[in-house]
């Protein structure tokens, strides 16, 4: 089964989309912080990553940016998916080695 690490911090919205994923048949692993990501990343490897922009502490662009820089997570895809939609925004998302923004 596919298995999905989703970095949210609205509650709503991660429960939200964590009920999509799994109507699709996914198995999701939801945090609300880049910090609980990177703690869930030491001990699982998802076969995706799905980061909102706007997180307490550090941004779902810094967590892209150590992923894809990090020889243990440069492989997993990770898709952005926010609010934040603007144009610069995405750009700077594929300059961090983002594979999707939605």
């Amino acid at each position: 089964m596919t298995t999905v690490l989703l970095v949210e911090d609205s509650l709503t919205e991660n429960e939200m989309l964590s009920c999509y994923l799994r109507e699709a048949g996914l198995k999701v692993v939801s945090v609300t912080s880049s910090e609980d990501a990177q703690i869930k990343l030491q001990s699982q490897k998802p076969d995706v990553v799905i980061l909102d922009v706007i997180l307490p502490g550090q941004s779902g662009f810094e967590l892209c940016r150590e992923l894809k820089t990090n020889s243990n997570t440069q492989t997993i895809p990770v898709v952005i998916c926010s609010t934040k939609g603007t144009d610069a925004d995405k750009l700077w998302g594929s300059m961090l080695g983002a594979d999707a923004y939605l």
